[in-house]
């Protein structure tokens, strides 16, 4: 389902119903400098990546990009499409790719998604022509209403030589129509690197390929939804929308800024959380849902020893799930039950795993704790207004408060809720007016910091990452979004991703001045 649609099963957030800056900034949709620490970046706690890997990090950057990496006719349902039965790689790993097409024959190309000095990829693989045979129809499991593929592998791809990155693979037919199929290449520690944790499990809540996603049946109604999808199926669209709205921006701007990066998925945070272990920062990307208890549990204890954390869209963490074994193998299978959790097998036993909303019974723990910021309602669409001009991640963009930025809040946002468990101290930088379902109310961009020195950013709208290509030939479905506000976005961006890098926050950074209070007056707080 589009995020545009109007969702049905929202029971659990309350659907509420130039001054100096463009001189500062530059010409619309140029790249932006960041600003240096002025605190320095030294600390005994930051941990450092090698010289080696920032030089392969170095040299993977200055590698010419390819241009014709984007799709140019996707043809009709079912001309090509495909699935790997891997979330997720490691550098040398091979995985099984499954195609299905109406030609003859097909050729898959890989490309690993970055800058590359504007292309935004590179070519790293080509196939020889591969037969090409239309496979079988989908297969429903009633008791769930998932929907499986079922169907043979094509070939086996092995990835020696492949740079830690996301990549998309395309699908070229005979016939000239083509699909994406999203892989992650990821990295197995990340140490001193800032981590991008890309989120495919929200991908799959919202798949409906074969009729069927955590959101609608075949008839298009809530009520006959899955209860559980599988990543053993091909993506709806051209293969990878969640990717390129919410996802793509981020990893061109980072990988431009030259910081080191390593990647991963939550599915794989969940497996194993080694990955955290002295990342300078973790990434959540602009649409980022569905997590387990597990995957926050230890993104949780990241942040409490020092790793940075950055939430870059709305409605994050606000879906409890369960992994569960697949066709293709273990968590292969997302399980949410939501609003029927009254049906999930887990209530009688392991009433904290009941796949629900994380704000709700029977194991209510509101995701605020973590982002800072409480889910709100959908839909909106309404200016960013800057509320503290001073803070650093503003630094260099020439904003007064009160400045506003057009269509940034949307399509859903969070606010800061004193009434919910809340961070201390927490500073409030933007305190965005909005009307959603006729009622009025606030989205927040907010900042706190922990004792570990950990500092955690949360944007308040989903749109963020798509304001980052805002009034460029590459801003795709940018709402109306204008170049001033993808320089504003980028600018700050670009500052936070600069002081993410260089180890706990507050250790270089002003730590936040709590504002709760003055901005929600006369509201009891909880604290988290």
């Amino acid at each position: 389902m589009d995020d545009e649609a109007i969702r049905d099963d929202r029971r659990g957030g309350r659907r509420l119903g130039r001054r100096g800056f463009l001189g500062a900034v530059g010409a619309a949709g140029a790249a932006v400098a960041g600003c240096e620490s002025s605190g320095g970046g030294e600390h005994g706690r930051a941990a450092r990546p090698s010289k080696a890997l920032q030089r392969a990090v170095d040299a993977e950057r200055a590698k010419p990009g390819s241009a014709d990496w984007r799709i140019r006719s996707v043809g009709p349902q079912g001309a090509v499409e495909g699935y790997t039965d891997k979330v997720s790689v490691v550098p040398g790993e091979g995985f099984g790719l499954y195609v299905s097409t109406t030609a003859p024959g097909f050729r898959v190309s890989a490309y690993r998604m970055g800058w590359y000095g504007g292309a935004q990829a590179r070519l790293i693989w080509r196939s020889g022509r591969l037969p090409g045979r239309r496979q079988n129809p989908p297969v429903l499991i009633n008791a769930t209403r998932t929907v499986q593929a079922d169907w043979k592998r094509t070939v086996r791809v092995r990835t020696e030589g492949w740079p830690e990155g996301a990549y998309l693979l395309r699908l070229d037919a005979d016939d000239g129509h083509q699909r994406y199929v999203p892989l992650i290449v990821r990295s197995e520690k990340a140490a001193g690197r800032t981590l991008l944790m890309h989120a495919v499990a929200t991908w799959q809540a919202y798949n409906t390929w074969g009729g069927f996603s955590l959101y609608q049946g075949q008839d298009g109604a809530y009520g006959t939804r899955s209860l559980a999808v599988g990543f053993d199926r091909p993506y709806n669209g051209n293969g990878a929308v969640k990717f390129l709205v919410y996802e793509r921006a981020l990893v061109a701007l980072a990988e431009r800024l030259g910081i080191p990066l390593a990647y991963t998925t939550g599915v794989d945070v969940h497996r194993d959380p080694g990955v955290l272990h002295d990342a300078a920062a973790v990434i959540s990307l602009g649409h980022d849902e569905y997590w387990t208890p597990q995957q926050r549990r230890y993104v949780t204890h990241a942040r409490d020893t020092g790793t940075n954390v950055a939430f870059l869209g709305a409605n994050t963490c606000f879906r409890r799930i369960r992994l569960e074994h697949g066709p293709g193998g273990a968590d292969r299978t997302v399980v949410c039950y939501k609003t029927a959790y009254h049906d999930d097998p887990y209530l009688a036993s392991r009433r904290d795993l009941v796949t629900t909303d994380f704000r709700q019974p029977p194991a209510a723990d509101p995701e605020s704790s973590l982002t800072g910021v409480f889910y709100e309602g959908y839909p909106t669409d309404a200016p960013y207004v800057v509320h503290t001009p001073g803070h650093w991640v503003f630094a260099g963009t020439g904003v007064r408060r009160g400045d506003s930025f057009a269509h940034l809040v949307g399509v859903e946002y969070d606010r800061v809720t004193p009434g919910e468990p809340t961070p201390e101290p927490l500073e409030i930088i933007a305190h965005s007016p909005l009307v959603c379902n006729g009622r009025h109310s606030h989205a927040d961009s907010a900042y706190y910091t922990v004792p570990s020195g950990a500092g955690v950013f949360a944007t308040g709208t989903m749109r963020w990452v798509e304001g980052l290509m805002a009034g460029t030939r590459e801003s795709g479905r940018d709402h109306g979004m204008d170049a001033r506000t993808g320089a504003f976005v980028r600018r700050t961006t670009e500052n936070l991703l600069r002081a993410f890098a260089a180890g706990p926050c507050a250790e270089h950074r002003p730590k936040p001045a709590d504002n709760v209070a003055a901005v929600y007056p006369g509201v009891s707080r909880v604290r988290a």
